[in-house]
């Protein structure tokens, strides 16, 4: 087990720690890593960079102002209980993107090949992701793809 921080992305004011995950399992922290958003509370973050510190991992966000948390009314709210992945199509112009697939993982190493990969075959189509993010408010990691055509 190790510790893992979250840090903002601001060297004037000596990066200062958002948020400190203890005993927190090594092969999430690798999943994390490959995230490009982190979803929690009332804020999108946007991940600038990764580090391994004196005291461990670190992960460097800064505020995706850009980017708006899901309405949390809506919204249910699981426990952590294994590891779910949405598939979401992305489109620029679109406010919501719709579900194109859930896929339960076995693992952490299951759940980092889909999100490290380019392209993803389903439902006979090809997908190229767009972005990866970690959204602890709904408890799920999510993939967003666009179609290649």
């Amino acid at each position: 087990m190790a510790t893992l921080e979250y840090r903002l992305d601001e060297p004037d004011r000596d990066h200062p720690v958002l948020f400190t995950y203890e005993e927190i399992d090594e092969e999430e922290i690798s999943t994390r890593f490959v995230c490009d958003y982190f979803v929690t509370e009332d804020r999108v973050y946007e991940q600038t960079a990764t580090a391994f510190g004196d005291k461990g991992p670190i992960i460097f966000v800064r505020q995706a102002d850009d980017e708006q948390v899901w309405d949390a009314e809506g919204i249910p709210h699981p426990m952590w209980k294994g590891i779910r992945l949405e598939i979401r199509r992305f489109s620029e112009e679109a406010q919501f993107y719709p579900v194109i697939e859930i896929i339960q993982c076995r693992t952490q190493a299951e759940l980092r090949l889909y999100l490290q990969g380019e392209i993803l075959y389903r439902g006979g189509r090809q997908w190229r992701k767009t972005s990866a993010e970690v959204d602890e408010n709904r408890k799920v990691y999510v993939l967003y793809v666009q179609s290649v055509e």
